[in-house]
C-alpha cells in the first residue's frame, strides 16, 4: 500500500498548504484535504504512512459531532456527495480524507490543554518550576499526571517553531475576554473526551485546539484530539506496558537515531511505518469500535 504524499489538484485555489494538509478555498467555505505525511521536529519526514490521513480525518469527524455539545464547530461533512458539483471528478481522491468546512477566521494561537507533565511542558518545568507563566509543586518527575489538567498556550505560525507563551502574553495578543472563554471552551473539551477515552480505555496525556470566529461566535476548528495533534495511551492490559498510540512512536525512532533536527530528515524504516499505521488504526478502532470503512 502506498502513501498518499503529494495533493496537486488543477482547478481549485489553495487557501494554504501545511505539513500535512492541504486547504482549498471554495469561498464561504473550505475543503480540508488530509495527506499521508507525516511531521516531527517541524519538518516534513522524506517517507508517508499510508491511509494516515484517512485515520485523522475520521478521528476529527467523530470527536466534532461528539463535542458538538460542548462547543460548535467548523465541520460541515466528510462525505464527498455533499461537496459541492464541481469537485466530482475528485471524489474518490478525497473519499475518507477530505472535509468541508465553515470558512472562519483563524485565532493564531495554539491551545494545550495537558493532563500530564510530557513534552515541552516538562522541559520548561525542569528549567523553571513552572509551565506557561504558571507555577507547579516542586517535585514533579516527568510523565507525572497533573491534580488538574493545565491550559498552556503557545503561538500558532505557519513557518518555523511555535512559541510557548503565557497566558497573560495570549490575553495580550488576542484580548482579555477571548483567552478567558477560550481556556473555558478548551478545559471543557478536555475533560468530556478524557471521560469519553478513559470508557473505551485510551488515556488523552494531551492535545491540542485551535479556535476560530464564524461572525461572532468562537467556534473549534482544524483537527481535533487525532494522533498527530494529542499524545494518547492505551492502558495496561494483562500485564502488558501501556504504549503510546499517537505520533511520538515516530518522535522517539527519531530522537534514536541522533538526527540533529536541522538536516534533512531520515527516512522511516518498513517496520517503522508498519508499527505507526498499527497504533493509529488501533487508536481508530478503540474510539469509534469500528473498523475503518476503507479496510472493512
Amino acid at each position: 500500500m502506498q502513501a498518499l504524499t503529494s495533493l496537486e489538484i488543477s482547478g481549485l485555489d489553495v487557501y494554504s498548504k501545511g505539513k500535512v494538509r492541504n486547504v482549498y478555498d471554495l469561498g464561504d467555505k473550505l475543503l480540508i484535504v488530509a495527506s499521508d505525511r507525516v511531521s516531527a521536529f517541524d519538518h516534513v519526514l522524506p517517507t508517508g504512512i499510508p491511509d494516515k490521513g484517512k485515520i485523522l480525518t475520521g478521528v476529527s469527524a467523530f470527536w466534532f459531532a461528539k463535542l458538538e455539545s460542548v462547543c460548535r464547530h467548523h465541520m460541515i461533512s466528510v462525505d464527498p456527495s455533499d461537496f459541492p458539483p464541481s469537485l466530482g471528478e475528485f471524489a474518490e481522491i478525497f473519499r475518507y480524507r477530505s472535509m468541508l468546512v465553515h470558512r472562519a477566521e483563524r485565532i493564531d494561537v495554539e491551545c494545550i490543554v495537558r493532563g500530564y507533565l510530557t513534552g515541552s511542558a516538562w522541559n520548561e518545568y525542569a528549567e523553571s518550576g513552572a509551565v506557561a507563566g504558571r507555577d507547579l509543586p516542586a517535585g514533579l518527575e516527568r510523565g507525572a499526571r497533573l491534580d488538574k489538567p493545565i491550559f498552556t498556550p503557545s503561538t500558532k505560525t505557519d513557518e518555523g517553531h511555535d512559541e510557548n507563551i503565557s497566558i497573560k502574553k495570549m490575553s495580550g495578543l488576542v484580548g482579555a475576554r477571548p483567552t478567558e472563554a477560550i481556556i473555558e471552551k478548551s478545559l471543557s473539551l478536555f475533560d468530556e473526551a478524557v471521560r469519553f477515552a478513559g470508557e473505551r480505555g485510551v488515556t488523552i496525556v494531551d492535545t491540542k485546539f485551535e479556535f476560530g470566529y464564524l461572525g461572532d461566535e468562537l467556534i473549534l476548528i482544524d483537527e481535533v484530539l487525532t494522533p498527530d495533534s494529542s499524545r494518547f495511551r492505551l492502558e495496561e492490559t494483562q500485564g502488558a506496558v501501556a504504549i503510546n498510540i499517537d505520533k511520538q512512536f515516530v518522535r522517539d525512532f527519531l530522537e534514536e537515531t541522533g538526527w540533529d533536527k536541522d538536516s534533512s530528515p531520515p527516512q522511516l524504516p518498513g517496520d517503522v511505518v508498519a508499527e505507526c499505521s498499527r497504533r493509529y488504526l488501533l487508536l481508530y478502532e478503540k474510539l469509534l469500535r469500528e473498523r475503518p470503512p476503507w479496510a472493512a
